[in-house]
């Protein structure tokens, strides 16, 4: 090898070295930042009770009821679909992952013979005096990990209220 090949690469070398480091320091003289007096965020919350009641009643439960009356039967039953994986709707009844939903308004919660209930479950049926009206459906179907806590149930839940009332809707019509 030739020393003033090695004399050049060395050279180019030593360069770029160089001019790193001018780069480095002129950048940190340039965007220097100090340093904060307190570590973290101060989060501001305002004392008493002025917006607390609001919140409660926003997060209250959407009534059903009223929505009943106009729900579209056949857009339930479409939207069942997303039910079907693990619940069957005839009137066989039988148990899938869930258990079956023939006739499941007005029935007690966690009373279908078979069906393995979670903990969870079977505490809120309060030894089946709990039943499945509309707005426990509604409730249950928007969040049921929110509505029972520990429930066996993966589903996400139907956000839309609209869209619970028609699966309601649908579920009222499997029944003998």
């Amino acid at each position: 090898m030739n020393s003033t090949y090695f004399n050049s690469a060395a050279g180019a070398v030593l360069a770029i070295l160089f001019v790193v480091m001018t780069l480095s320091i002129v950048s940190e003289a340039i965007y220097e930042t100090p340093a904060p007096e307190t570590q973290g965020f101060a989060i501001a919350v305002a004392e008493g009770g002025g917006d607390a009641p609001a919140a409660e009643e926003a997060a209250a439960p959407e009534a059903i009821a009223p929505l009943l009356a106009s729900a579209d039967v056949a857009s339930g039953e479409s939207t069942f679909k997303k039910c079907a994986a693990c619940h069957t709707n005839d009137a066989s009844n039988a148990n899938k992952v869930g258990p079956g939903l023939w006739n499941i308004v007005n029935r007690p919660v966690a009373t279908h013979e078979g069906f393995n209930y979670s903990p969870a479950m079977v505490e809120f049926s309060q030894d089946g005096s709990v039943v499945w009206d509309y707005q426990h459906l509604s409730d249950f179907l928007a969040a049921p990990k929110k509505h029972i806590p520990g429930t066996a149930m993966g589903f996400a839940g139907l956000k839309k209220v609209d869209e619970r009332a028609d699966v309601i809707a649908y579920l009222r019509t499997l029944a003998d």
